[in-house]
């Protein structure tokens, strides 16, 4: 029998009676239906394997062991506070396959009674307040592939029995704790099935070793936000997954063995986050899964390996916010798939290389603050971005932004256009001021004569001159 109740929004509280008849239902699904209150503890022997959804809901309190009996457990999204009664209870049979807790109110250590639990494939303890280590018996879940212990308050250093999970483990998500030393190298020697890796937003610092190179399978690299040196090894190229030059639209997809039933195909969808200008955000294009590397907010020096441009299949690269030096890799054009790219904040120097405007998949681009010169390659998607992308270097020019190259410039005093017509009126009047000035000057100097050297014309001259400024004083005295 199966119960399917899904987006039920004024569904009324259920009664205790109900729960007793889980043990005859091989389907439960009440997800997101406003459940409230606590689930009662009752001795219940549940169908083998059974699916349980309770996700999305108001639930609290304790989680009752029975519920171990099930094969898939999704209980995320309430508000449950402990796990210790749960998974430590060993009167119930080891099968849980599926179990996801996340987005609850989970706090203290996690306990160290996973050897239990033997079964376990996909365990996602994501967004919570879980402190302390992880405990040494996680080591023991040889079948795990999925591991995600996302923004809890984790601390320590990682513990040496998860390379124990060798065989399948193709998921590990540790971002947003307190971890802290150096990334363990057996991660590269051990774990060399996964897929996704996420250290993201810890306090690991020394260099990235370079036995992650060994990870052939690996999609997503995230090391963002820690206290990383040195370079970037340029052993990158054997991330064969990504440098595969066509992208697929295999989704992340788990195959788990239910004992019960055989092997089964669960659709598990990671969440997958790109930190674009300090903002995460989705990575939202179902079709396609995404290969991506963030180094970025780290202390990484030295210059971006060349061998990058062997990734052909990548689609976001963020080595943002580092103390990188030199040239962009001239042949960063090679990388078609690329929708994101972000190398901001770093000393690179040098021109932008003409090949970037070959990738025309790109969305999103952030070259700013950095010590690039001359003009900005023109092509079909360069000019299209923000100035904002390019902005901080100051030695850059060309659209979009509003700073001109050199000799783009028009010339500050332009001289007008002269025709035919304009050139023959010039001469005209330059002919006509001139005779006019020779004539002048011809009857001023014959009159000026004839008055001092003719003596009537002389005395007539005086005569009129002394009447005229007699009649001015006149006038001036009255």
């Amino acid at each position: 029998l199966s119960l399917y109740l899904s987006n039920v929004c004024n569904l009324p509280p259920i009664p205790h009676w109900f729960w007793g008849k889980l043990q005859t239902l091989s389907v439960v699904s009440i997800p997101n239906s406003n459940l409230t209150g606590r689930i009662p503890n009752l001795e219940l022997k549940l169908v083998q394997s059974s699916y349980i959804d309770l996700s999305s809901n108001k639930l609290q309190g304790h989680i009752p062991s029975y519920l171990l009996q099930a094969g898939t457990l999704y209980l995320s999204d309430n508000k449950f506070s402990d796990l210790v009664s749960f998974l430590c209870n060993k009167n119930n049979p080891n099968v849980l396959v599926i179990f996801d807790i996340s987005n609850n109110q989970l706090k203290g250590e996690l306990p160290d009674c996973w050897s239990n639990l033997t079964s376990l494939q996909y365990v996602d303890m994501s967004n919570n307040k879980l402190s302390g280590n992880i405990p040494f018996s996680m080591g023991t879940l040889v079948s795990m592939e999925a591991l995600i212990l996302r923004n809890n308050s984790l601390s320590g250093q990682l513990s040496s029995s998860l390379k124990n999970c060798s065989n399948k483990l193709a998921f590990l998500d540790l971002g947003e704790n307190m971890f802290h030393g150096q990334i363990p190298s057996w991660i590269g020697d051990s774990l060399q099935q996964l897929v996704i890796l996420s250290l993201r937003f810890n306090n690991f610092y020394g260099n990235i070793p370079l036995n992650l190179c060994y990870l052939r399978k690996l999609r997503v690299l995230d090391l963002s936000l820690n206290n990383l040196s040195g370079g970037i090894p340029t052993c990158v190229q054997n991330f064969t997954s990504i440098a595969q030059n066509f992208v697929n639209s295999t989704t992340s997809m788990l195959h788990l063995y239910n004992p019960g039933n055989g092997t089964f195909y669960m659709s598990y969808v990671f969440n997958l986050f790109l930190t674009w200008k300090g903002v995460d955000r989705p990575y939202t294009n179902a079709d396609v899964f995404l290969k991506s590397i963030d180094l970025s907010c780290n202390h990484l020096t030295g210059k971006i390996p060349t061998e990058i441009e062997y990734l052909r299949g990548l689609i976001s690269l963020n080595l943002s916010s580092n103390n990188l030096s030199g040239e962009i890799i001239s042949n960063i054009g090679n990388l078609k798939f690329l929708e994101f790219l972000d190398l901001s904040r770093n000393h690179l120097s040098g021109r932008i290389p003409s090949s970037l405007t070959y990738i025309d998949r790109l969305t999103m681009l952030d070259l700013s603050n950095n010590q690039l010169f001359g003009k900005i390659p023109i092509g079909t998607q360069l000019q299209t971005f923000n100035a904002s992308s390019f902005e901080g270097n100051f030695d850059l020019c060309g659209e979009p932004l509003d700073r001109k190259c050199p000799g783009e410039d028009p010339p500050k005093h332009q001289v007008p256009p002269t025709d035919d017509v304009g050139d023959e009126n010039s001469i005209f009047l330059e002919a006509l001021y001139m005779s006019m000035g020779i004539g002048f000057f011809t009857g001023f100097v014959g009159l000026v004569s004839s008055i001092f050297l003719l003596s009537s014309w002389r005395e007539t001259y005086s005569k009129f001159l002394n009447t005229l400024i007699l009649k001015a004083f006149m006038w001036w005295k009255e």
